[in-house]
Parts: structure tokens; C-alpha cells; sequence
């Protein structure tokens, strides 16, 4: 077998190389340059081969080469010495001379690497047969067959490499094998929870060795991040480790095995055994009996901090690296999940304007959110984007957003199975970038009929987004008969833009929108379409103007001299070559659909309205709360409490200590919050969902417990009432809910209020409960928590305060107008969309002759509406207004 020679070995021959020359030189009498006479020059010049000037050049090349190869060597022992003595100046050679040294001392090596070989007499080339060695084992290298090279990681060339430096790979598993494993495990030294780094590891490499999974690499990454390394640098990029480092890896965990989801969780209040009376983790704990009297499962206490970060499987960590996983098994960016959120509010806004203030309205639900909505509003609020005009379509490897409008070449086209699913997500995307800007400045897409029915559920009706409603088509998606057609408008969208820079003598319409000057704005252009080879020298002419005349196409399928991603099922990016997107957002047919449906509701169109005089025929959806109310627990009024919890604006809570300012979580503050909404209790299961929508659903269930046992913990030790539990368990409905015996409630007092009001015939007396309802409403439910059953209640409950604000005004309106008008102006503040209110203002002031006040009242409308997309007033509260400003009389027997 051969054997190669040792590291010590090649050194001392590469020094004895370095020093020879000059030795020999020195022996030879060469080290001395006579003088050159001019005379000498001059004949060189006539007649350059001569034998004195070639052994001229020969010398001053055989001493440059000696030159570098003893900058190479110095250099080398150099950084033996620094890394030895923890000391360091970083010194560098110029970069061709350190490019021309590495060369030379890599031949050097080599060259010293082969003779001992070469004396033996025994090679592989003699013996004509290559000895078979297993892979990765013994001390020679395996020589497999040649795989292709990875792609060029750009990240890790921004520091010049040098003869200690590792690229690793930590996006993915290594693409080739691990390779002298045998020197690999001799030359680890180091205890176990330490590792030192030799040729060849990478993070990913490291984890999968010692941690069961290279998904782990982050892990070892965070451990050592900004260590002082030996050599006196320190692992800041994941991309560079160095040969010779020691890295710390984290404690092994031992592997829990699964728990079965259950509806009933045991109670996290119970103390943990201790001494000898601690059970083996295989015994069930005995039930003890709780200060309430029911009797309540034990279990230790766990907290979300003793969850491992990297709870869940490898996929849900991918899912939720800079995205969010949907219910439909889709995955979509934070960019976009912030796009959709900020849809799905500017709709609730337009369903806000048109809610009717009828006082005592029948409990019926409100029309469910989609189920996809909760989880995205969850973590949109993670996303943070400088231009959310610009749609964002997918994340790179750092999990940053990538916009369609930023990546290279002259379109996009994309081919794999995530293909219509990734299609869908870039017409959401676009459709949905710049929700709160004017019109003329958003996105428009241009595709056709048959691409829209593939994106759409199977016989979904295309209906919503025209003026009329009744199509998909309309000013900002506009659907044409086929892929000819689209590409024909593409085309004189494409000539009408020119011709506009050429008028205006503008190189760009970048250029062109920032002028004020022009008729009208020039939106970004998506041209979203198959790809089709017969229309290919059409769309590359179209494509060819893309960053000059701000036009985007989008193919579907492969397409020549247009960049094509490769997508799998999951939106995952797997191009051969280096390309900027790593994984691109990818939409069901059904959230498709339910995008176009928000976006068919914040579309600014004439509307008819509701006229305040016109009789309610039917409940309006948005009047109603999201859920049939479950029953207030009844308390006499005065009681006193130990625990006074305020929902209505910001959680607080409060004793006769005053307000409880330290030691309670945020966790705990958002779990008091849903326990008001819910008197009847929640499941452990049910307060995940609603709180960690996003989290893993065990890790969740453990954060909710610890949330839970410190609201107790603080409320204990704030009231000095050890004997309460204040959040009580009953075991036979396995909810958790608040003891009305200890906390009080405001947003109970409030609904109290509220349904004493509507049980009395008595307005003196309802004037009383509904004012004491409106007193005890501080700000929206849960003010500063923007999950989605946050927003749902808030609505519900701002909506039940407005009508209580409209009864006010029609009991206070025949005596005291001011203070009816006063009142319905505070409700305005409250919900400054919402058009009933206005119309109720302006026909008071009509009533009482004040047509300033009516135009004021519609003006300031006007201008509250238009923050919603340019919305305008119905033509039902322009009526209002026109009759209040008629001249009393004008109209025998018409409406006031």
C-alpha cells in the first residue's frame, strides 16, 4: 500500500527548496551582478539573443521565483507562529504576488508530496492496477467519480481566501462525500463538546456528525458566534470556518418520543414532587385537590424556554425561515403574508363603513375570515419592508424578501411542479402591493382567460374586480381571450411608453413618473402568460424594454434567453446554477380566490349605500359579533374583587396594590385578554391556536401553561392571596377560564351594561346603563395585539359601543341636540369610517338648520375616505346631505 508522506515532512523539504538557491548560488560564485555597461545595453538591444543576456534573464527569473516562494514560506510560518502565540498583524501580500505564491508553494508541495513515491519504485502507474480501498476509511484519499462543482458562493468571497479557509455549505446537505474520514477522527483531539476544524468540515458537516442532522447547523453557529478563535479571528460568517479552530457544540438531546394530541391537557399548576417522593417519569402523577375544590391533574411545570429552538420537524423550520405555512400546505413570504394582511384590513375598513347602527341587534355570526387569514396576520407583522409597493414573491437563502420587480434579466419564467402554484402567488402578490396607495401607482397584470381558470378553483365564477363586479376583469387584472391577444396589448403598451419617453425626452418611466408634467402615471406592467414558442420573438422584444420601460413578463414554462427557475411542490428553488431566489411563495386555488375576494371588497367604486331613513330590511353581517356571545357571569354592581382586569384599550391589571407593573409575562397579558372574551373558558388547545397560530402545536401548548402559571404566580404574590388560583381549571370541560369570585372584568361590566339597557322600556334608565357603557370603553379590545382574534373582537365590541353612542343621540336628540350631536362626533372618533355616523350628524344639522355644519360634516368624510383607496362617499349619504341643505318647506312632504 502506498504510503504518503507526513505533514512534517513536506514542510522541512519545502524549506530546504526555499534555501537551497541561495546556497547553491552562493557555492557557484553566481550571487555577485557585474555592472552592465551601456555599450553592453546597446548590443543587447540590437541583437537581444545573446548568450549573456539570456543567462541575464535566466538569473532575474530564477530569483524572482525564489523571491516568492520564500514570501510564501515566511508568510506561512508566520501564521504558525500567530495561531501558537495568539498574536497578530494581518499582513498581506499584494494580490498577484499572493496568487503567484500560493501557486508556487502548491507546486512545491506537490512536487515533495511524489518523491517519496518515486523512490519506492512503486506506483499505481507501474503496477498498472490502483489498490481497492473502501470509501472513507484508512489514510488514503478515495478517488470517486467526478461530481459536478457546487455553485459559487459569492458570500464567502468577499474576504480573500487563504491556505486555512473552509467554504462550507449550511443552506443543505454537502453534495459530495466526506472525504479522509480516518485523519478526520485522529485529528480530533478535543473533548467531546468541542471539536477542532480540519480540511474539509463544514457547519452542516459538523451537525450531522455530532448532532444527529446538518439541519442543525445554526445551532453550533449561534454557540460560537464572535469567539475568539486561536489565530485571533472569530466566526462571524457561517460561510468561513478555519482550519484549526475549536468550536463548542451544543449538549445532544436526547429524543422524546412523540405525544399523542389530545383535547384534554392537564392543569400546570400543580407543584412539582420533589425529594423522595419524585416519581420515575413513566408514573403518573396523583390528582390533588385544588383551593376551588375540583380535583386537577398534576404535571410538572414546563416552560417555553426548555423547548428546544429547533422544535418541529426539518420541514416546519424551513417553513417558517422568513415565510409562513398555510393550512392548504402552501407557503408564502413575509413580505407577502404583510401585503394580505394589510388587504384584509383595508377590507374590513369598507366593511366598517357600511355597518348599520340599529340598537339591540339579534346575536347572529358574522361571515367567517378565511381560514388562512389567522395565521398570516399572526406574522405579518414580522415583515419588515422599505417598498411595499413592489411585489414581493419570494426570499433568497439569508430569508430576505425578494421582489418581481428586482430580479435579473429581462423577465422571469417558471418551470417545475410548483409552477401554477407559484403563478398564483405572483398574482396575489401584485394585485396586493400597494393597498393603501392611490390607484394609478399599483401593479397592473395582463393575462388570459384559460391561465385564470388554472389558477382558480375548478368552476369558481370569475366575478369582483371589475367597476361592476361582475368579472375579474378590471382596470388592475385585466383578462384577455388568449395568449395572441395579451401579447398584442403587452406590445402597444410597450409603444405607447416609448412614445411618451420620446415627448418628454426621458430615458426611463422611472424618470417619467417623477415628473409632474404628464398626463397621467404609468404602472408597472405584469404580463403573466404561457409560454409559447410561435410568440417567442414577440415577447423578447417586449422583454428587452424591461427595466427602461418598467414592463414584467411572466412565463409559465420554459422559454430561451429568459431566465427559468425550477421549482418543486413547495416552492422551493432548484436551479443548477446560482440564482437570487431560493424559494418563491406558492398559493392554493382556494387562497387564491380568497386574496381576489378582500381585494374585490377595498376596491374603490361607486356605491349606492344605505340611506339612515331607509328601513332595515335584514342584518347586516358586519353588525353582529364574530360568534354567538357567550353569557356574562353576573355580578352585583360595586362588588369588590381582588383583581381588576382592563381589556377595553391596553391589558392592565390592577389591585389594591395599584397596577401590576413587573413580573408578568406578555404571554400571560394576551391569555387574561382571551379569557375575558371567552367567560366560558378555553382549552389549552384552543388558547394555543389563538395565540401561537404559527408555533409548533407542542411548544405552543407549553408556552400557554407557562403564561398561565405566572399570571397566577404574580397574582398570588401581588394580593397576598396565596389560596386562590384566579385562573381556574374544570376538569369536566378541560377549559381554563377566570374566577368571576376574584378578578372583575371591564369588558363584562360593559356587556352588562349594554344588556340591561336593551331589557328596559325605560329611557331614563337606558340613557344611565348605555352611558355607563360607554364610560367603561377605554380603546379597542386588546389594544396593541394584532392577532386575528384580537381584531375580530375589537370590531365586534367597537360596533356594540357605536350603537350604544347612536341610542344616546336619538333618546338625547328631541331636548339636548348638542349633546346628541356631541355624542355621535365621539362615536365618529372612534370609527371614523363609518358612514351612518354621518348621516346621523348632518340630519340633526339639518333638522336644526345649520347647512355649514352639514357640508363640514360631509367634507370631513371626504377626506377620511379617501385614505381608504380614493373611496368617496355613497350616493345614499350624498342624499342625506342634499335634503338637510334644502330650504325648509321646499319639498312639501318630503323626508327631513
Amino acid at each position: 500500500m502506498k504510503k504518503e508522506p507526513s505533514t512534517t515532512t513536506v514542510r522541512i523539504v519545502t524549506v530546504a527548496l526555499a534555501l537551497a538557491p541561495p546556497v547553491l548560488l552562493y557555492r557557484a560564485g553566481w550571487l555577485t551582478l557585474q555592472g552592465l555597461s551601456a555599450a553592453q545595453v546597446r548590443e543587447w538591444v540590437h541583437e537581444p539573443l545573446t548568450a549573456g543576456f539570456l543567462a541575464i534573464l535566466a538569473q532575474t527569473g530564477l530569483w524572482l521565483l525564489w523571491i516568492f516562494l520564500t514570501a510564501a514560506v515566511t508568510d506561512h510560518v508566520y501564521r504558525r507562529l500567530a495561531s501558537r502565540m495568539r498574536w497578530r498583524y494581518d499582513l498581506r501580500l499584494p494580490r498577484p504576488v499572493q496568487a503567484f505564491a500560493a501557486a508556487m508553494l502548491g507546486s512545491t508541495a506537490a512536487t515533495s508530496v511524489a518523491l517519496p513515491a518515486l523512490a519506492q519504485g512503486h506506483t499505481a502507474s507501474d503496477s498498472g492496477s490502483v489498490p481497492a480501498t473502501p470509501r472513507g476509511t484508512g489514510d488514503t484519499l478515495t478517488h470517486d467519480a467526478p461530481t459536478p462543482a457546487p455553485p459559487m458562493d459569492y458570500a464567502a468571497m468577499t474576504e480573500p481566501p487563504d491556505a486555512t479557509t473552509v467554504f462550507p455549505r449550511p443552506a443543505g446537505p454537502p453534495n459530495e462525500p466526506r472525504k479522509n474520514t480516518g485523519d478526520i477522527a485522529a485529528a480530533r483531539t478535543s473533548p467531546r463538546e468541542s471539536v477542532r476544524v480540519v480540511a474539509g468540515d463544514t457547519l452542516w458537516d459538523l451537525a450531522a456528525e455530532h448532532l444527529g442532522g446538518g439541519s442543525h447547523w445554526p445551532e453550533i453557529y449561534k454557540l460560537n458566534r464572535k469567539h475568539r478563535q486561536p489565530d485571533g479571528r472569530a466566526l462571524t460568517d457561517p460561510n468561513v470556518i478555519r482550519i484549526g479552530w475549536k468550536l463548542t457544540l451544543p449538549t445532544p438531546r436526547a429524543a422524546t418520543p412523540p405525544t399523542p394530541h389530545k383535547n384534554h391537557h392537564p392543569d400546570p399548576g400543580a407543584p412539582e414532587p420533589r425529594g423522595s417522593e419524585a416519581k420515575p417519569p413513566s408514573a403518573m402523577p396523583a390528582p390533588h385537590p385544588s383551593p376551588s375544590g375540583t380535583t386537577e391533574p398534576s404535571t410538572p411545570r414546563e416552560s417555553a424556554e426548555d423547548a428546544p429552538s429547533g422544535s418541529g420537524t426539518a420541514r416546519e423550520q424551513s417553513d417558517r425561515a422568513g415565510g409562513i405555512a398555510l393550512p392548504t400546505q402552501a407557503w408564502i413570504s413575509l413580505g407577502l403574508a404583510a401585503a394580505i394582511a394589510s388587504t384584509a384590513a383595508l377590507a374590513g375598513l369598507q366593511r366598517r363603513r357600511h355597518a348599520r347602527l340599529t340598537f339591540a341587534l339579534p346575536g347572529t355570526a358574522e361571515r367567517p375570515a378565511p381560514e388562512f387569514l389567522s395565521r398570516i396576520s399572526a406574522t405579518a407583522n414580522q415583515a419588515e419592508r422599505s417598498d411595499r409597493t413592489s411585489p414581493a414573491v419570494g426570499v433568497d437563502a439569508s430569508a430576505a424578501e425578494i421582489s418581481l420587480f428586482d430580479l435579473p434579466g429581462p423577465g422571469l419564467a417558471l418551470h417545475g411542479d410548483g409552477t401554477i402554484a407559484a403563478a398564483r402567488a405572483v398574482l396575489a402578490a401584485t394585485l396586493t402591493a400597494g393597498t393603501t396607495d392611490t390607484a394609478a401607482t399599483r401593479p397592473v397584470v395582463v393575462t388570459t382567460a384559460d391561465l385564470l381558470a388554472q389558477l382558480l378553483p375548478h368552476g369558481a365564477p370569475a366575478v369582483g374586480l371589475d367597476p361592476d363586479g361582475t368579472a375579474y376583469d378590471g382596470e388592475r387584472l385585466i383578462v384577455l381571450a388568449d395568449t395572441a391577444a395579451a401579447v398584442t396589448h403587452a406590445e402597444e403598451e410597450m409603444i405607447g411608453r416609448r412614445r411618451l419617453l420620446d415627448s418628454f425626452d426621458v430615458a426611463t418611466v422611472a424618470d417619467l413618473n417623477a415628473r409632474t408634467d404628464h398626463a397621467e402615471h404609468q404602472p408597472p406592467y405584469v404580463l403573466l402568460i404561457d409560454s409559447i414558442p410561435g410568440y417567442a420573438a414577440r415577447i423578447h422584444a417586449i422583454a428587452a424594454h424591461r427595466a427602461v420601460l418598467d414592463l414584467h413578463p411572466v412565463l409559465l414554462g420554459q422559454h430561451e434567453g429568459i431566465p427559468t427557475v425550477e421549482i418543486t411542490a413547495d416552492g422551493t428553488v432548484t436551479n443548477d446554477a446560482p440564482y437570487p431566489m431560493a424559494r418563491t411563495s406558492t398559493l392554493s386555488a382556494d387562497d387564491l380566490a380568497a386574496v381576489l375576494a378582500l381585494l374585490t371588497e377595498t376596491l374603490a367604486r361607486p356605491e349606492a349605500g344605505i340611506d339612515i331613513d331607509d328601513t332595515l330590511t335584514e342584518t347586516p353581517p358586519a353588525a353582529a359579533p364574530p360568534e354567538r356571545r357567550e353569557p356574562v357571569p353576573a355580578r352585583p354592581t360595586g362588588a369588590a374583587t381582588l383583581v381588576r382586569l382592563q381589556v377595553l384599550g391596553p391589558v392592565t391589571v390592577t389591585t389594591d396594590a395599584g397596577s401590576v407593573r413587573t413580573g408578568m409575562r406578555s404571554g400571560s397579558y394576551a391569555t387574561l385578554a382571551v379569557l375575558a372574551a371567552h367567560p366560558a373558558g378555553r382549552t389549552l388547545d384552543q388558547l394555543a391556536a389563538d395565540l401561537h397560530p404559527n408555533a409548533d402545536p407542542a411548544a405552543a401548548v407549553k408556552r400557554v401553561r407557562t403564561d398561565i402559571n405566572t399570571a397566577r404566580k404574580v397574582l398570588r404574590i401581588e394580593t397576598g392571596h396565596h389560596e386562590h388560583m384566579f385562573i381556574v381549571y374544570d376538569p369536566a370541560t378541560s377549559r381554563y377560564r377566570l374566577d368571576p369570585e376574584t378578578i372583575t372584568v371591564d369588558l363584562w361590566q360593559m356587556l352588562t351594561a349594554i344588556d340591561q339597557a336593551t331589557t328596559t322600556d325605560d329611557d331614563a334608565a337606558m340613557l344611565t346603563a348605555l352611558r355607563q357603557a360607554t364610560q367603561l370603553y377605554a380603546g379597542d379590545f386588546a389594544e396593541g395585539h394584532d392577532h386575528l382574534w384580537a381584531t375580530d373582537y375589537a370590531t365586534s365590541y367597537r360596533h356594540q359601543i357605536l350603537t350604544a353612542y347612536a341610542r344616546i343621540a336619538e333618546i338625547l336628540e328631541p331636548d339636548h341636540p348638542d349633546q346628541a350631536v356631541a355624542a355621535l362626533e365621539r362615536a365618529a372618533d372612534l370609527d371614523p369610517v363609518n358612514e351612518e355616523l354621518y348621516q346621523r350628524i348632518m340630519r340633526i344639522h339639518g333638522r336644526q338648520q345649520r347647512p355649514d355644519a352639514v357640508r363640514r360634516t360631509l367634507r370631513r368624510l371626504e377626506e377620511r375616505l379617501a385614505d381608504l383607496g380614493d373611496a368617496e362617499p355613497s350616493q345614499a349619504t350624498r342624499r342625506v346631505a342634499e335634503r338637510q341643505l334644502r330650504p325648509a318647506g321646499a319639498v312639501p312632504g318630503g323626508r327631513p
